[in-house]
């Protein structure tokens, strides 16, 4: 079970990367003035690479679901931080630039500590939340998004980019255990789904998401908005993967210590990939 939600979450991972350059190909030449507006949505529409990021996108959160309804929320939210592996070289490329040695240097931090921690926390599926649950995450989780946007910069550049990425993390975080809760809820039938709140709560929160990713985008470099995007994404999903949903880890010294130490590895990593610039000389050419 846990081997088909990685292999699941893996496929997400490439497709969300794939995703992820295209629509900040697309979305970095929108009018500044659309950022957090409805508008920039209609804007990005007759822009052909933002459409075909979209196509991706269904493919990766059909992956992801599937990888949430078999496996732990903090096993593959945190696998999907790989996308910046395969993200960053995807935006290189489209935008003809070339990565620093410092990026792929935060990469290789960012992947080994990510394998060192799912190898060595082994986290276990938990249970379906309950109702007071769901309210201490989603006011926790809603009041740190709202603070990110208010610490955001107001003009287009890196720093805005970064916070609203930010931003965007914390609530991609929240709908993955929204996307969960609707997996286990979907095992008892459709319209039994129907019959609760997180469905309709997951679609508000999934569109607005939806416009935030695109306004971080579009606010400055894809090495400004993804890391932080990336890293905020796992990390609330684990808050509410034990708090909410009762998931454990691997106990014992020497398995936190490494739990620990594998999380410090991808925090330099992205750290390291946030500060990194894009050199912007041109791709070599082919002959």
């Amino acid at each position: 079970m846990q081997a088909t939600s990685i292999v699941l979450a893996l496929g997400a991972a490439l497709l969300y990367a794939l995703t992820s350059a295209l629509q900040h190909s697309a979305a970095e030449a929108a009018p500044h003035e659309l950022s957090l507006h409805p508008r920039l949505l209609l804007d990005l529409l007759r822009r052909p690479r933002w459409l075909l990021g979209n196509l991706a996108e269904v493919g990766a959160v059909t992956l992801q679901f599937l990888a949430l309804r078999r496996g732990s929320l903090l096993l593959v939210q945190a696998l999907l931080i790989t996308g910046l592996l395969f993200a960053l070289p995807l935006g290189a490329a489209l935008g003809r630039r070339r990565l620093t040695r410092s990026e792929w240097l935060g990469a290789v931090a960012v992947v080994a500590g990510l394998a060192t921690f799912v190898s060595v926390a082994r986290p276990t599926a938990g249970r379906e939340p309950s109702g007071v649950a769901w309210a201490f995450v989603l006011g926790i989780g809603g009041g740190l998004v709202v603070a990110l946007l208010l610490r955001a910069p107001r003009g287009r550049g890196p720093s805005r980019a970064t916070f609203l990425g930010g931003a965007t993390g914390v609530l991609y975080g929240i709908n993955a255990g929204l996307v969960k809760a609707c997996g286990h809820l979907l095992d008892r039938g459709f319209f039994h789904t129907l019959q609760h709140w997180e469905p309709y709560v997951l679609a508000v929160l999934g569109a607005a998401g939806f416009l935030l990713a695109q306004s971080a985008f579009q606010a400055g470099p894809l090495p400004s908005s993804l890391p932080l995007l990336s890293a905020a994404d796992p990390v609330t999903a684990a808050v509410i993967g034990v708090l909410a949903f009762h998931e454990q880890v691997a106990g014992g010294l020497a398995a936190h210590a490494a739990q620990l130490a594998a999380t410090a590895a991808m925090i330099a990593g992205v750290w390291v990939l946030a500060r990194a610039q894009v050199a912007p000389a041109p791709l070599p050419s082919v002959t």
